[in-house]
Formats: structure tokens, sequence, C-alpha cells
């Protein structure tokens, strides 16, 4: 398998891992529900959404060279849909939707596109 590949595979999968055990210790010293607002859930579309990325446009990267940054935006927001589509109708059921919902979802959502972001930009300046 390719390094990059690999690389990829291991750091985005013990950041979100450490992430997810850090936001459960944050919910477990406010005595908040560890496991609500479909954390679970949250975190594995968001990992797995990111790693399917990044795997489309890595084997992809010299067939659509020059447009690589307008898929890694489109993919982007196909993460956003998603959260509309798996998420917001459950947390706006009470008519808002709270910080902890909030954070259920974009806690994993920055750190898996900040994980992304670093390793296309390391494979992206080998290319050149």
């Amino acid at each position: 398998m390719n390094p990059f590949i690999t690389n990829f595979l291991a750091r985005i999968v013990s950041v979100i891992a450490v992430v997810f055990g850090a936001h459960l210790l944050i919910l477990d010293y406010l005595k908040l529900e560890l496991f609500a607002n479909k954390i679970i859930l949250s975190y594995l579309t968001n990992t797995l959404f990111a790693i399917a990325s990044y795997l489309v446009l890595f084997l992809l990267r010299e067939r659509i060279k020059n447009q690589i940054g307008y898929f890694f935006v489109g993919g982007s927001f196909v993460k956003l849909v998603l959260f509309f589509l798996l998420f917001y109708s459950s947390y706006r059921a009470d008519g808002e939707i709270s910080r902890i919902e909030f954070f259920a979802f974009f806690t994993p959502y920055t750190f898996a596109l900040i994980i992304e972001v670093f390793s296309l930009s390391k494979w992206l300046n080998k290319m050149e």
C-alpha cells in the first residue's frame, strides 16, 4: 500500500480516537450524557467520509491534477449535506441546536478536515 495512504489512515484513526476520548472525558466532567446527540454516528461518518474523500482524490490525482481543489471543496460540501441529512432534523427537534449538539458534529468534522488538508497538501507538494 502507498505510504501516503498508510500514513493518512494511521494519522486520522489515531487523532480521531484521541479526540473522541477527550470529547467523552469533557462530557463526563460536565456530567452530560456521553453518547447522546448521535456522537458515535458523527465521529464515524466524519472519519469514514474523510477517508473516502482522501482515497478518491489520491487515486484520481493524476487524472484530475488541475481540478483537485474543486473536488476537495465538493467533498467538503457533501459532508455538510450529510450533516443536514443525518443530523440536522434531530438536532433541531427541540427548536434549536445546542452547543453540545453543535460540538458533537463539528468537533470530528473539524479534526478530520484538518488531517485531510494536511495530508493532501503533503502529497500535492510532492507532485509538483
